[in-house]
């Protein structure tokens, strides 16, 4: 079996993220952080990212900002099993860090 991968590597992934993320005016305004956000969906057999949803909440608007985020994310290339695509659940954790 081979797993989906995001178009580059796994570090251009979190660097997507991070360099595409809004940070909620409201979770800024009053100091909320996350570092536990966790955010699951499925890269389908054509390696487009479906069904995703938060795992481990932080807050409503940093949950709502990861979601925005990861329905951005380009085509992946899907995971295989004997040479035939397959769809592939993934998790990933989204930090959102005051500077």
């Amino acid at each position: 079996m081979t797993c989906p991968n995001f178009p580059v590597v796994w570090i251009k992934l979190l660097q997507f993220i991070n360099d595409n993320m809004q940070y909620p005016t409201k979770a800024q305004t009053e100091g909320i952080q996350g570092k536990s956000l966790i955010v699951q969906f499925i890269i389908d057999e054509d390696g487009y990212i479906i069904e995703p949803n938060i795992v481990r909440s932080v807050e409503s608007s940093l949950d709502n900002e990861a979601l925005r985020l990861i329905k951005m994310l380009p085509k992946w290339k899907p995971g295989t099993l004997k040479g035939k695509a397959i769809k592939v659940k993934y998790t990933v954790p989204v930090a959102f860090k005051l500077k």
